[in-house]
């Protein structure tokens, strides 16, 4: 037995271990540490509501802290581009030269891309560079902070839209900072703009009781998309893209598939959770992700994936490009380039630059057929050939986004053509009954009509708190029993 000294040090270690960085073990939401700290977070939030300036400190210390224990030290880099930014949307809203403004723009842009350039691509770029020079390539001991990505995104459509004089820049350094850092959002989205969020924090709404059980039935869907099923069937995806020659082609088809659908659970669990978080607290981050899995051609999948994103890229970029208004030939080179950057920007590696590029090309196939395509009568089988052909495309290109390398990812694609028997699919429906009975309900449930989805959220929402405990139990006990031994991180945590 614990004498009371060691007992007392025991607990000291533990409650230190919170406010130490810990690598190996970053914060995510679906750790339990981080919903022990929510939890204890929520009722002082509540108390803090009253107050706009007490509040808005207590959660921007939240979020940093939060970022401090996913990231370490660099949070002091998100606090320095925020005062940046900041200093430049006041500068902004005061000159009334156009050249200036102008300039001051593109600095703040040029200083955040140089800043996620450098995290992000520095040892690409120097690669390729000592590739054709036959240079000795030593990589920079470069730590990617997490979710640059996504922030820096949303520090420069602020800077931006303050430029186009779309928004007025906040009042104070706080808000900002508060809009740039607020957790839920800030390691893997969804990418919030200032012009739907800021005014939510001006306004301090508080969260009604329909939108408190609202969000937490997104978290619920998160965490069973995320912790229960995306988790559990990537156990069997990572065996074939880890060694993807041992295996036969049904086996690799099946790998392939799963890891579709787990890349979904994986990212719109977590911002379903996000959503429900921020819900929670009374801040709305609106949808990112609307069934993608039903799309019938590249265009609606891209409305319907990673929403946040998309609609980032077209404002933002394909727009700014010339968007539609520069002709025909001009569009699909939009489309391509944009897509092309949104490739880049998941990853500093080709086979993200070709999977964006495919799905730039596949947008233009797309547009350019479309006055055949509208000539096709719309019925059943003609709705079916269209969502397959999507589909297996999009599934497709997923194999070059997960593959260790481009060998890997043509080996995998033609072992599913080469090395497929039918004989095969009922042995491995009896050697992994439980991953395909998963991935069979997943893909029925994904096409469950949205007024359905609507409906049993309205259920729950309504419905006794006994219900709802007793909903809450079935997902912690459905995590404890399809865990595994680590939790594993997201995938678009690395982004």
């Amino acid at each position: 037995m614990l004498s009371f000294p060691e007992l007392n040090a025991g607990i000291a270690e533990k409650i230190g271990r919170l406010f130490m960085y810990d690598p190996s073990a970053p914060m995510l939401f679906s750790s339990g540490v981080f919903w022990v700290l929510f939890l204890v977070f929520l009722p002082l939030y509540a108390l803090l509501r009253r107050s706009r300036i007490q509040m808005t400190l207590f959660v921007v210390a939240f979020s940093l802290y939060f970022y401090y224990k996913s990231s370490g030290l660099f949070f002091l880099m998100l606090m320095a581009t925020s005062l940046v930014d900041w200093i430049v949307s006041r500068m902004l809203s005061k000159l009334t030269d156009r050249n200036a403004r102008r300039a001051l723009m593109w600095f703040s842009i040029v200083l955040s891309l140089s800043i996620l350039g450098y995290f992000k691509y520095a040892n690409f770029f120097l690669w390729n560079w000592n590739a054709m020079v036959d240079g000795n390539f030593q990589p920079l001991d470069i730590i990617l902070p997490v979710g640059i990505s996504f922030y820096t995104f949303q520090s420069i459509s602020y800077v931006v839209d303050v430029y186009k004089n779309k928004i007025e820049p906040t009042r104070t350094w706080l808000d900002y900072l508060f809009f740039l850092s607020f957790f839920p959002a800030l390691v893997a989205g969804p990418i919030v703009r200032a012009d739907y969020f800021l005014p939510q924090l001006s306004k301090n709404r508080r969260a009604t009781s329909d939108e408190i059980w609202g969000g937490l039935w997104f978290v619920i869907i998160g965490v069973v998309k995320k912790a229960v099923i995306a988790d559990y069937i990537a156990q069997f995806n990572d065996l074939i893209f880890n060694d993807p020659s041992y295996y036969t082609g049904v086996q690799t088809l099946m790998g392939v598939l799963g890891y579709t659908m787990q890349i979904y659970c994986d990212f719109s669990g977590y911002s379903d959770m996000a959503i429900g978080i921020a819900l929670i607290m009374g801040f709305k981050l609106g949808i990112n992700f609307d069934s993608p899995y039903q799309s019938r051609n590249l265009t609606e999948f891209w409305r319907r994936w990673h929403i946040s994103l998309s609609s980032w890229l077209r404002d933002y970029l394909y727009i700014p490009l010339g968007g539609n208004r520069k002709g025909t030939l001009r569009t699909y080179i939009n489309n391509f380039l944009t897509m092309l950057i949104g490739g880049l920007w998941h990853g500093a590696a080709w086979k993200f630059i070709f999977w964006g590029a495919m799905h730039g090309v596949g947008l233009a196939v797309h547009k350019a057929c479309r006055p055949i395509l509208q000539r096709i009568p719309d019925n059943w089988f003609t709705v079916f050939i269209s969502w397959a052909i999507t589909f297996v495309y999009v599934s497709l290109l997923w194999v070059f986004f997960r593959a260790a390398s481009f060998e890997d990812s043509l080996l995998i694609i033609s072992n599913i053509f080469v090395d497929f028997s039918w004989n095969q699919i009922p042995q491995f429906f009896e050697a992994r009954m439980v991953w395909c009975v998963m991935m069979i309900s997943l893909m029925v449930f994904h096409f469950v009509p949205q007024r359905v989805a609507d409906r049993v959220q309205y259920i729950f929402v309504r419905s006794p708190w006994i219900v709802k405990l007793l909903c809450f139990l079935t997902v912690v006990q459905l995590v404890i029993e399809f865990m595994s031994e680590e939790v594993a991180p997201f995938i678009y945590f690395q982004f």
